[in-house]
Formats: C-alpha cells, structure tokens, sequence
C-alpha cells in the first residue's frame, strides 16, 4: 500500500511539472510575436530612414552656356538617375554615395537668363526636397553674350546697328562677326563695321577674308581644327564650309551646342543664311551639302 506522505509527494511534483510545461509553452509561444513585432518595427524605421529626400544644392546661380558640376547632398539618393533644370537634362550625373551625387548643368535655353526649379529623379518619381530648389541662369561670362546676342537675333537681324549683308552675298560673316564684337572683341582697322554696314571691311563681312584675317593674327588666340577633332570644339566656336570642296570657303556659323548621343558627338549651329538657331552640322554636310568640307575655329 502506498504511503499518504509519497501520494501527496508524487502530487505535488506532477502539478510543479504542470506549471513548468506551462510556462515554457507560453515563452515559446510568446517569442515569435515579440519578434514579429520587432522585426515590423524595424522594418517602418527602415522605410522610413530610407525614404529618398534632397536637402541641398552646392549653388544656386551659374553661367546660360552652363557645364559647371554641382553637388546635390541629401537621403537614401542611390537611385537617383535624372537630374532636369526646368526640365532640361543635367548630364554627368553621378551618384557619389547615399546622401551625395554630382550632376553638370546644362544650358539655360537658348541661352536667356532665367531661374529655372531643379528636380531629381529616382525610380521615375521626383524626389521630395526640405525646399524648392531654385537655379538662376546669369550672363557672367563673354561667351554668355555671344550666345545671348545670337539667339535674339538669329531671326529678328539687328540692321540698325549692323546692317543686312545679304543684298551682296550674305549675312553670315556679318553675324558671326557682330557676335564675336558681343564676345569682347575690338573693332580694329582690318575688321569693323560702321553706321549700320554703311562702312564695313571685308574681314568682317566676307567669309574667304575674314578666315585670312584669323590665320594672320595669331594673338587673337583662334585656333584651327579638322572636323575629325570635334572632342576639342565648344559652344561659340566657329565653323566655316567649303560647300564644293574647291578650296574657296563660302559659309560660316557659330556653335550653338555640343551634345554627345549614343556615343557620337552631335554639333548644331547658328547664323545667318540659312537662318537657323540649331543647325545640325552633318546633315549640313550630307544632307543640304552633299561632300562639303570645312573646319572649326576654336575661340579662347
């Protein structure tokens, strides 16, 4: 028979064991939501640490010809892949590390003072900023008002001030000259214009002088390239053309922008005779000039 004292023993240790069991069902079971929960949390402070925003921008004013880098500072950047100023394309942009890319500004359009917003862009959609983001186009430099000048009066000529010199071969020389003068140039004995093209010299007006004129001055700083060396070329260069490829040069533009697409770099043109703003360079001398040649005048 057994003894009251070992039943009550025997009694006692099983419920101990029961609330042990007990216990340890509810940790175990317990554990997995406390990590759920944990795990949810951390993942709401991620999200919302890694929520993309710009706090800054490196400068707020710059050249109309642009190509200066800016530095865009802010959180969770990595995706960042477009950078518009007024909707126009940034190029170069790198993004340097999460809260830090480099973007190049491009060009105020057509060359005309403005203040303009900037967006970035990841994942295709804007990116909030702490602020609007601003950015002023300012003439500050002599190929700002070479550029200027020329996009105001591509179409509209200044004739008050420089005549038309179409009525004795064309206008070309003419402008490309008016916007060398807006450059910073002086008018010296050899190339001027007086009284509306009442008094004009052939190096200002007459494309064969006026590339003689440049060989024979070297202290103008102009330099010479083959179009093979467009790398070299920029906004407010000049090109001149032989249209037959006879050694007698009969047109001359202004460069009005240099873009590299799809690897290539693409030159477009302005000036007078065709009256153009953009002229794409190869079509000139594929398309409207069939074998043409010519070549640049890199300007300092």
């Amino acid at each position: 028979m057994s003894s009251p004292y070992l039943v009550r023993r025997i009694g006692v240790g099983a419920a101990a064991l029961g609330v042990v069991a007990a216990i340890t069902a509810f940790v175990i079971m317990a554990s997995p939501v406390t990590e759920t929960a944990s795990s949810a949390a951390e993942d709401v402070a991620a999200a919302v640490a890694e929520t993309p925003e710009v706090h800054a921008v490196s400068a707020t004013t710059g050249t109309l010809v642009g190509g200066e880098s800016i530095t865009i500072t802010g959180a969770a950047l990595d995706d960042v892949t477009d950078v518009t100023f007024g909707g126009v394309a940034a190029t170069d942009v790198v993004v340097t590390d999460s809260g830090t890319l480099t973007a190049t500004v491009p060009s105020a359009v057509d060359f005309q003072p403005s203040t303009v917003a900037i967006e970035v862009v990841a994942d295709a959609e804007p990116v909030p900023a702490e602020a609007a983001l601003d950015y002023t186009y300012e003439a500050s430099t002599p190929v700002d008002n070479q550029m200027q000048y020329l996009m105001e009066h591509w179409e509209d000529y200044n004739v008050d001030e420089y005549g038309d010199l179409n009525s004795v071969g064309g206008d070309c020389a003419n402008f490309a000259s008016q916007s060398l003068l807006m450059r910073g140039w002086t008018m010296t004995a050899d190339w001027f214009n007086y009284d509306a093209a009442a008094d004009w010299s052939g190096a200002w007006g007459y494309v064969p002088t006026m590339e003689n004129w440049l060989i024979s001055n070297p202290e103008l700083g102009a330099t010479q390239l083959s179009f093979d060396e467009r790398d070299q070329v920029k906004v407010g260069d000049l090109v001149v053309f032989d249209w037959n490829d006879n050694d007698f040069l009969d047109h001359i533009q202004v460069v009005s922008s240099v873009e590299t697409v799809d690897g290539e770099i693409v030159i477009k043109m302005v000036g007078h005779n065709l009256d153009t703003n953009y002229r794409d360079l190869d079509e000139t001398i594929t398309v409207d000039h069939p074998g043409a040649t010519g070549h640049f005048w890199s300007i300092p």
